[in-house]
């Protein structure tokens, strides 16, 4: 075995860590009989050698010792070497990729060609190993033919063969998923594909492979899934709760040529004692890899469960179905009430994914979510919470569990982190986060803790005249802040939610954090007290002074921050004018769109800097040119040069139209048959979420899209005012 290896100049190639002199050593340990040596390799080869997916010339030298060790049965755990050959060689390009590629990508680009070329030319040792006695082999082997394989046609008909006499019930589950994913990747095989996972799909089938069938065709040929899909599918699940936990080796699948009835028998007539297919056992030492961490994480979620890949299968479904939202919500209201927790806790967590990204009717699941957080399961209650907390507006269904937990439970109000400030439990924030009274005890004790939690500020935010009553703790919390280097982690959240409530009673303890801001984070700092005056209005006006006076000291805080916080309590335009007109020219966009949105505040009164304004609708930063839109309509009141440029980034930049929406909303929509109204009512007949990515999400989404849904109701409705906050 490795034959060469040593001749190969290893040494002068690199890998993500550097010299690539150690690869032999993780090749042989790969070979090892000791598992954690197996396993420190392993985790090696993904961390170093094929690093987050990238392929470098040492990957490219280990190819054919991976092959080699792929197919000899006296190594143990050659699955992982087979899954670890197929990420090397199953990267895909597209042309628009291609297209976009500088110098360095380029050679990237290249050995991803060279490594599929060098996996598919091996390709056809996979056939092989689709018979190994290793089931952790055979699992591996259909994905590893459906993703390489230059001959699909003979993958799928060799998949066809191979289900019938495949004794473990996880391999014939990877068998149905190499098929979807040979009809994904060739699409003129996918109607033989679908043909074939419809037979599957039908009465007769063990529940487990109906439902894998049923998950692949909603992947590739979506529209041959039956018309009563989630009838179907909940009626396996609930099989498949019923039915014990087999071994491995239980229960082989009937040949889906073969009828219903010959199916059914060749099922019954497989006996559980057989155990045909179990892996040796073997001991397992103690994880202290990523990758054996991953395997213990693994371990732990499917321990005790009769079908541990369930989960998997839903979550393909639920992909596969896509923009059907109904059907996906029905189904995942029938898996919220499974007897299995855990079951529930996968609910949850497509739950979760489902409502971030499509728009729909949650009412009912909703209601179901909050159902969990009277569990005695502390992962099940502490996951619903977490769905709830994102939801914001929409976790209304829930209200009254969601009070039940947090009067049952005060240890969970706030929550410690070891490597940062305490932060507010997540049944607490999305109570918090409906503008529930009920929530106000918890945040009442949270303020009284020694340290406050980072983001008590921002529920207080969401609570309007609710948490009024959190006023008087809020001030004498900032009396009592140092005003030391911590100053700003210590105010900050108390400074927000005095912001939040407009308490205008709290001028002097905010003047004097405005005036004792210390020099570390002190711009941060002040710009919050200062936010704060701004809030409080003319109520504020003996601020007007001190604000003066900070107006012309250059250096002490944001010269914008300043004027809108002067203008708010005082309303001189003559002072804060040429201020804000200065802030155009600031280096720092984030200072520019400030000092714009404080003109449009102004009003007719900033008219002067209409041509300014208007200059800046070309500028190349998106959200700039927004801004300078919306204060050019404010200062001139007049639309025509402003909607076009407005409309122009709606269609080109997502992510600004809630900003656009709460200008139109502020502004109204001149005629039915305008341009803003036709944008507006397509956004509102989209079913996806205007933010909803591929890969990636942030946690206010659902809330940003919601508000949008109901800025563009509000503008179409011609009700001009303040934006809608759900």
């Amino acid at each position: 075995m490795f034959a060469g290896i040593d001749e190969v100049d290893w040494a002068s190639m690199e890998h993500a860590y550097g010299p690539a002199d150690d690869v032999p050593t993780m090749l042989r340990g790969l070979a090892s009989a000791d598992p954690a040596e197996r396993e420190v390799a392993l985790d090696g080869m993904y961390g170093a050698v094929h690093h987050q997916g990238d392929v470098y010339a040492c990957t490219l030298a280990c190819i054919p010792f991976l092959f080699e060790l792929a197919v000899d049965p006296g190594i143990q755990d050659r699955g992982s070497i087979v899954e670890l050959l197929t990420s090397i060689g199953g990267i895909d390009l597209d042309e628009d990729d291609e297209d976009d590629l500088d110098e360095e990508e380029i050679e990237g680009a290249a050995n991803y060609a060279m490594a599929a070329t060098a996996v598919t030319a091996g390709s056809g040792v996979f056939c092989e190993l689709m018979a190994d006695e290793d089931p952790g082999v055979r699992l591996a082997a259909p994905l590893a033919l459906a993703t390489l394989h230059s001959h699909p046609a003979r993958v799928l008909a060799l998949l066809r063969e191979r289900l019938p006499v495949e004794p473990a019930e996880e391999v014939r589950l990877a068998l149905v998923e190499a098929a979807g994913r040979v009809a994904l990747r060739h699409r003129g095989l996918a109607g033989q594909a679908a043909d074939w996972l419809t037979r599957l799909a039908g009465e007769g089938f063990p529940p487990g492979l109906r439902l894998a069938a049923l998950a692949q065709l909603a992947r590739c040929a979506p529209d041959a899934l039956p018309g009563d899909v989630v009838r179907v599918v909940t009626g396996l699940l609930r099989q498949l709760r019923s039915t014990p936990r087999r071994r491995s080796g239980a229960a082989p699948a009937a040949d889906a040529q073969a009828g219903p009835a010959e199916a059914a028998a060749a099922v019954d007539a497989h006996t559980e004692a057989s155990g045909a297919g179990e892996p040796p056992g073997e001991e397992r030492v103690a994880p202290v890899t990523t990758v054996g961490q991953l395997r213990a994480l693994s371990d732990e979620e499917t321990s005790g469960r009769s079908a541990p890949w369930t989960a998997d299968l839903l979550r393909t479904l639920h992909v596969g179905l896509d923009d059907r939202v109904a059907e996906r919500t029905a189904l995942l209201a029938d898996q919220l009430r499974s007897p299995d927790h855990r079951q529930r806790i996968d609910a949850l967590r497509m739950s979760n994914g489902l409502i971030r990204a499509w728009r729909g009717s949650y009412e009912e699941l909703v209601r179901l979510v909050g159902e969990q957080l009277a569990t005695p399961e502390p992962r099940l209650a502490e996951a619903a919470a977490h769905v709830l907390e994102e939801l914001f507006g929409l976790a209304a269904p829930a209200a009254d569990a969601l009070a039940a937990r947090v009067a049952a439970d005060p240890g969970a109000w706030v929550q410690n982190w070891s490597n940062g400030p305490p932060g507010l439990g997540s049944a607490v924030k999305a109570l918090a986060r409906l503008g529930d009274a009920r929530a106000v005890p918890a945040l009442a004790a949270a303020l009284e803790r020694p340290e406050v939690p980072h983001d008590v500020g921002f529920a207080i935010g969401h609570m309007g005249a609710a948490a009024v009553p959190l006023t008087d703790v809020l001030r004498r919390r900032l009396g009592e802040v140092r005003l030391d280097a911590g100053a700003y982690d210590r105010a900050g959240p108390l400074l927000a939610g005095l912001t939040a409530l407009r308490a205008d009673e709290a001028v002097p303890e905010v003047l004097r954090v405005l005036r004792g801001a210390p020099d570390h984070r002190g711009g941060w700092l002040r710009t919050a007290a200062l936010r704060a005056l701004a809030s409080f209005g003319p109520t504020a006006h003996s601020a007007a002074p001190e604000l003066r006076a900070l107006l012309h000291r250059p250096g002490a805080a944001s010269a914008t921050e300043v004027a809108q916080a002067l203008w708010a309590v005082d309303g001189d335009t003559d002072a804060v004018l040429p201020v804000l007109i200065e802030g155009l020219q600031a280096e720092r966009g984030h200072e520019r769109r400030s000092a714009l949105n404080a003109l449009g505040g102004l009003g007719t009164r900033a008219a002067v800097t209409a041509p300014r304004l208007r200059a800046l609708l070309r500028h190349e930063e998106p959200w700039l040119r927004v801004d300078a839109a919306i204060a050019l309509w404010d200062v001139s009141g007049r639309a025509g040069e402003s909607v076009p440029v407005l409309l122009a980034a709606w269609e080109q930049h997502r992510h600004v139209r809630v900003r656009v929406a709460e200008c139109l909303a502020r502004k109204g929509v001149t005629g039915a048959g305008s341009d803003a109204a036709h944008a507006l009512r397509a956004e509102l007949a989209s079913v996806r979420r205007h933010n909803a990515m591929d890969g990636g999400y942030g946690s206010h989404d659902t809330y940003e899209d919601e508000r949008l849904l109901a800025l563009c109701r509000q503008a179409l409705l011609g009700k001009t005012g303040k934006g809608p906050t759900t």
